[in-house]
């Protein structure tokens, strides 16, 4: 009880705080009321001002973020066109070298065939005029030995009329045409 009574005593000695006092409640609202008058007429536009300030420089960093990201992007386009034509161009020009290469190679193909035809041709007209001179030394041979087995066979000398009627004797009696066709069917074999 005894601390009832202090709690008791004690809000009596404190009520001028809770309980209402016309005059303080006039004066504070005077007080106020000048404190907002001052404060509208000197602070609040200056304030105001600093955060317009920067609502303005806030606004013109999106601006120029918002420019500058366009920018980025049309850049970025930019790029990916170029890039895209650069890839194009590339596969033009190795298109082009493939074909440039198979021209080249067909062109060498067909120069190579018709050396080789060349070679051929050339080999088998050396391999018929080496038939014909070999032909030629071999008719030489053979009447040559002819006339010897003549004059060994009569053992007299034969004159000149003599020794041409046996040599085309001889001639005739071998097949020479049968020599020079196999000779050149072997060349143009080969």
């Amino acid at each position: 009880m005894a601390s009832s009574a202090h709690m008791l005593l004690a809000t009596k000695n404190n009520s001028w705080l809770i309980t209402p006092n016309v005059g303080l409640t006039i004066w504070t609202l005077v007080v106020f009321a000048i404190s907002l008058f001052i404060l509208s007429k000197l602070a609040f536009p200056r304030i105001r001002e600093a955060l317009d300030r920067r609502a303005a420089i806030i606004s013109e960093s999106l601006e120029a973020a918002q420019r500058t990201r366009e920018e980025a992007e049309a850049l970025l386009a930019e790029y990916r066109a170029r890039i895209h034509d650069a890839r194009d161009q590339a596969e033009e020009i190795v298109k082009r070298a493939r074909e440039t290469a198979d021209a080249h190679e067909a062109r060498a193909r067909e120069a190579a065939q018709k050396l080789a035809e060349e070679g051929r041709v050339r080999a088998a007209r050396e391999i018929e005029e080496a038939t014909r001179r070999a032909l030629a030394e071999l008719r030489k041979e053979v009447a040559d030995l002819t006339v010897v087995a003549a004059e060994k066979v009569t053992r007299k000398a034969l004159d000149s009329g003599d020794q041409r009627r046996l040599v085309e004797e001889a001639l005739s009696e071998l097949d020479f045409g049968a020599l020079a066709g196999s000779s050149a069917a072997e060349a143009a074999n080969n």
